[in-house]
């Protein structure tokens, strides 16, 4: 039994990623968050990984900071291992799944709210509990504000009140909640799809998402413009609109 506090594992075409600490409940202790940067940069540079999971050991998902190390919490944001790791997930070349098995708070929902795609079982609970031992849940507002919009985020921010999976979804951090012995067919199915996808447009629609949502809207649609005449003259796009004519599957689509 490895001592590692986190696993890597290439699961056909997806990295996953374990958080392997069910005895702190996968906190974000800083020998943790130092592993999980470490496997994520692994894992975006891996290229037989054309998605990346992240999931955990145990009963729980997540339980935020370690608050006997007090984890990279206490750092500034210009050096801090747990920042490098959010933007990473988000800005990173490929599709992050979180598959949350369990309750998440605090950073925790940090991991899930920084996911471009977050599965949850039905029996997970969620909470932004920093304000109940005098603390605030400041470098998660950054990716936590997108998915939940400052309406809902203010009140959860204030109260540190715990919510279930399925308020999450409604809330917009989740898109999907399953039943627990449905979790990896559920990010199986979402691995599928990605897949069927071309690796460069998948890499260009992740990152489009990412720029046109900080942008004014005349950048924007000039950024747009911009990024589907190149994406139209790549090799890859030729590739897909001859399979489509051809009636079979582009080349980047691995048989089963």
């Amino acid at each position: 039994m490895s001592d590692d506090p986190v696993r890597y594992e290439l699961r056909g075409p997806a990295a996953w990623i374990t958080l392997a600490s069910p005895e702190t409940r996968n906190a974000l202790g800083a020998a943790l968050v130092a592993a999980l940067g470490s496997q994520m940069r692994r894992a975006m540079d891996d290229p037989a990984a054309r998605a990346v999971v992240l999931t955990g050991e145990g009963p729980a998902f997540c339980a935020g900071a370690d608050l006997k190390s007090r984890g990279a919490m206490g750092e500034t944001a210009a050096g801090n291992p747990f920042v490098d790791l959010l933007k990473r997930m988000r800005h990173g070349p490929k599709p992050v799944i979180v598959a949350a098995n369990g309750h998440a708070f605090g950073g925790g929902v940090g991991l899930v709210a920084a996911a471009d795609i977050a599965i949850a079982v039905d029996t997970a609970i969620f909470s932004f509990s920093e304000v109940r031992i005098g603390a605030i849940p400041a470098m998660i507002s950054v990716v936590v504000l997108p998915k939940l919009g400052e309406h809902q985020t203010m009140r959860l921010f204030l109260t540190g009140e715990r919510f279930d999976a399925q308020r999450a979804q409604g809330y917009g951090l989740l898109h999907r909640v399953v039943a627990p012995g449905e979790l990896e067919t559920a990010v199986g199915n979402e691995i599928d799809a990605i897949a069927k996808g071309g690796p460069n447009a998948v890499r260009e629609a992740k990152q489009l998402v990412r720029t046109v949502a900080r942008l004014p809207e005349d950048e924007a649609f000039a950024f747009a413009e911009k990024k589907i005449a190149a994406i139209f003259a790549s090799e890859e796009a030729a590739e897909g609109m001859a399979a489509f004519a051809e009636k079979r599957s582009p080349k980047w689509v691995k048989p089963r």
